[in-house]
């Protein structure tokens, strides 16, 4: 582990000379091919292809060794693999320690994709999922099965932003089998405000996407896995053909740079935006990890570091037809549109039973609409003003 402090490795890492040649940036290196001078060094290449040795385009450039040495840096990790979207980087780290007959533990509020991946992939390969409450703590010692292979985490959960006591959980998985690999998406840390590898869970994958990229023009997904892990994990992953272009990982490289800033002010505008929300009469609830009354706020604080601008709060009333699309329709800096993590606000809303329907374990469904807002780095109290006019909207729409 570095001893460097995260803003310092957030600029340093990744950029030795061997990376950058004597510019600021890591280069650009977009090839296929990569050409050998001879066959003593093509034999050599072969023999390290896997150890960020120039060998064939799919294997990666300097680029892409750029980003994956600053990633495992960050997260303390044996090495980085790099997919084309953080779905990718979810279905191929499970891919690669499963088969047919095994069993799958994944978290209840896991990201849609990742719970279609399982119901739809994993089932057709007779591999079997359990879903379980994020709560449940210790109590997944239970849910262990002998063929269970991986166990698959969130936190906090997509939505409804539940934050799982993660020691617990790790501890009681590894009193059962040692052996279970656990896997956490770590996106809304961006990989700097949670550790997953500090924690004993042997892979954290994030949406690069997201904050990392930080300006909604590429998408990425990152895996960074632990030693007993990372060989399997990258010869699989090279063998079903994931990668990813040279510009979208310098992109991922470059927002590095101001990721630690971007978050804090991400951190105070959702704070501020969250706080006024929680005043206002037509809101019943709050999901935000930073406020006393979320789910696992207790964990939140022992555990991370901070948080970023995205979480949902849950209307005291389930919107009509025609309050849900006034209400969406009519704002001035609020955006419609899925992902987050950008500079940029964004909303997005969802009705009790479309909550049900992703949630598969038992779980108070809410009884009102909820909203799901990424507070991006405009002036709050613009923000705040829209969302006061889009309160004015359902109230008129009654």
């Amino acid at each position: 582990m570095s001893s460097k402090k995260l803003e310092t490795t957030l600029v340093s890492a990744g950029r030795s000379k061997k990376f950058t040649l004597g510019s600021v940036n890591p280069v650009i290196q977009r090839a296929s091919s990569l050409v050998f001078d001879s066959v003593k060094a093509k034999k050599h290449a072969t023999i390290n292809r896997g150890k960020g040795e120039l060998f064939y385009g799919r294997r990666g450039t300097l680029t892409h060794f750029a980003l994956q040495e600053a990633m495992t840096e960050l997260e303390g990790g044996a090495g980085c693999v790099l997919y084309p979207c953080g779905a990718a980087a979810i279905s191929n780290a499970i891919l690669a320690f499963v088969s047919a007959g095994d069993h799958v533990l994944m978290t209840g509020s896991a990201y849609e994709p990742a719970q279609s991946f399982c119901d739809k992939i994993l089932s057709r390969m007779q591999v079997s999922t359990r879903y379980f409450d994020p709560l449940i703590g210790s109590a997944i010692g239970k849910l262990v099965q002998p063929n269970t292979k991986v166990v698959f985490l969130e936190s906090p959960g997509s939505i409804t932003m539940e934050i799982q006591d993660i020691p617990a959980i790790v501890r009681a998985i590894r009193a059962v089998s040692p052996k279970v690999i656990i896997i956490m998406d770590n996106t809304w840390a961006a990989g700097v405000l949670f550790k997953p590898l500090d924690f004993d869970i042997d892979i954290s994958i994030q949406s690069g996407t997201k904050y990392l990229i930080g300006h909604s023009d590429a998408m990425l997904g990152i895996a960074v896995a632990n030693a007993r892990c990372w060989e399997q994990l990258r010869e699989d992953s090279y063998l079903m053909g994931q990668m990813v272009d040279a510009d979208s990982a310098y992109l991922a490289s470059r927002g590095l740079r101001t990721l630690g800033v971007r978050l804090k002010q991400h951190e105070a505008n959702g704070i501020d935006v969250a706080n006024w929300l929680a005043q206002r009469p037509e809101v019943a609830h709050v999901y935000h990890p930073a406020l006393p009354d979320c789910q696992g706020h207790e964990f939140y604080q022992r555990d991370f570091s901070g948080c970023n601008g995205l979480f949902s709060f849950e209307l005291k009333h389930r919107l009509t037809q025609q309050q849900f699309e006034n209400y969406l329709d009519n704002f001035h800096h609020f955006s419609m549109a899925f992902s987050w993590g950008g500079f940029e606000s964004l909303i997005l809303a969802y009705q009790p039973e479309d909550i049900k329907a992703i949630r598969k374990y038992e779980a108070t469904a809410p009884q009102g609409t909820l909203v799901r807002v990424h507070i991006g780095l405009e002036n709050t109290q613009d923000l705040i003003e829209d969302l006061a006019a889009g309160f004015a909207r359902i109230a008129s729409a009654q």
